[in-house]
């Protein structure tokens, strides 16, 4: 691995929402100062046809989830950050209750006693206590909830828009740059068809306009119109 990229370990459980693994896998595929791991559960790849119509795929290597000589196994080997992405709550309580039983709870283990990032990326609703519980141990331990609650004031045209809301977060989260809609400026589309942020400041003319009645600009139009137009001026 080279020392020079972030390291990151993307775990994909069978949880519901393979579209979020789908593009965030996407997104740093076209990056060039990440190196990635990926392990996938014995659900995900079953989840993964059912919702997106294809194999689980992933451009980057895969470990098996019994493959304890990863090296994410390890705290030597440095990875910063880990996401999971979904986060099944099999998959949480396991990692709240300190069991290593494959390799992405051993990895999830590793990032909190390494005092790493671990991001779990949770979609089950509603919650229970016992969730909830989870989720608090897990964060007290040092760990991210990031619910896959996607937002709209971006104005997303399709699914994969609306899920790079959260996949977006997740980047920002890691400390990376990400292409994304930032609250206060319009989104607006690049040739490609993508969303990038744009600052459009209204001109001091546009938002004088804004103030004069529009009764007052019906009124002003016929004054113009009429015989008494050098009188009034």
């Amino acid at each position: 691995m080279n020392e020079q990229k972030k390291k990151i370990v993307l775990a994909v459980t069978g949880a519901s929402g393979s579209i979020y693994a789908r593009r965030l896998m996407a997104q740093l595929a076209r990056r060039e100062d990440v190196e990635v791991g990926v392990v996938f559960s014995k659900n995900a790849p079953d989840v993964w046809r059912h919702e997106l119509g294809e194999a689980c795929w992933s451009p980057f290597p895969v470990y098996d989830r019994t493959d304890y000589r990863a090296p994410f196994a390890s705290g030597s080997a440095r990875y910063e950050h880990m996401v999971i992405v979904p986060c099944s709550m099999g998959t949480l309580g396991r990692i709240a209750s300190g069991l290593s039983d494959d390799l992405t709870t051993r990895a999830a283990d590793v990032m909190l006693k390494e005092r790493r990032q671990l991001i779990c990326v949770i979609r089950d609703t509603p919650l229970n206590l016992i969730h909830i519980e989870n989720m608090r141990t897990i964060t007290l331990a040092g760990g991210i909830i990031l619910p896959a609650a996607p937002s709209f004031y971006s104005h997303p045209k399709d699914f994969d828009e609306l899920a790079d809301t959260v996949t977006h977060r997740i980047i920002d989260l890691m400390g990376l740059r990400a292409d994304s809609y930032r609250w206060g400026r319009r989104a607006i589309r690049n040739h490609s068809g993508s969303m990038r942020s744009s600052f459009q400041p209204a001109t001091l003319f546009s938002w004088l306009l804004k103030l004069i009645p529009k009764r007052w600009m019906v009124f002003r139009e016929e004054i113009y119109r009429s015989k008494y137009l050098l009188f009034l001026i």
